[in-house]
């Protein structure tokens, strides 16, 4: 199914406890229909000495929680402000997104 954000787009948290912010999506998961966003959900894991081969004196670590893919919307390259998307071919037969608002062309890594 088609998801309106992607991994490296800019986007704004539009409901929630982190209502307001902006951040780059890290990572889509698309089974569960959530999103990781830099720097927005952060959560601590307490890990115990010897759980985890990486860090054997056990710890807080710091990770990114995620936020349901409804919550967030694109950032409009032209105005910085959210904004639907939609979809269109350019000539070449390219298929490409973009911002409903001012039609410029969103741009995202296709990882």
């Amino acid at each position: 199914m088609a998801r309106h954000v992607k991994k490296g787009d800019n986007v704004l948290v539009l409901a929630g406890k982190y209502k307001g912010q902006q951040g780059k999506v890290l990572e889509v998961l698309t089974d569960k229909n959530r999103v990781r966003v830099e720097g927005i959900a952060g959560v601590k894991r307490h890990l115990r000495p010897g759980a985890d081969p990486k860090l054997p004196e056990g710890g807080i670590i710091d990770k990114t929680g995620s936020l349901h893919v409804s919550n967030v919307l694109p950032v409009d390259p032209a105005s910085g402000k959210a904004t639907r998307v939609g979809y269109k071919f350019l000539e070449d037969g390219k298929k490409v997104r973009f911002a409903r608002k001012s039609g410029d062309i969103l741009t995202g890594s296709e990882a």
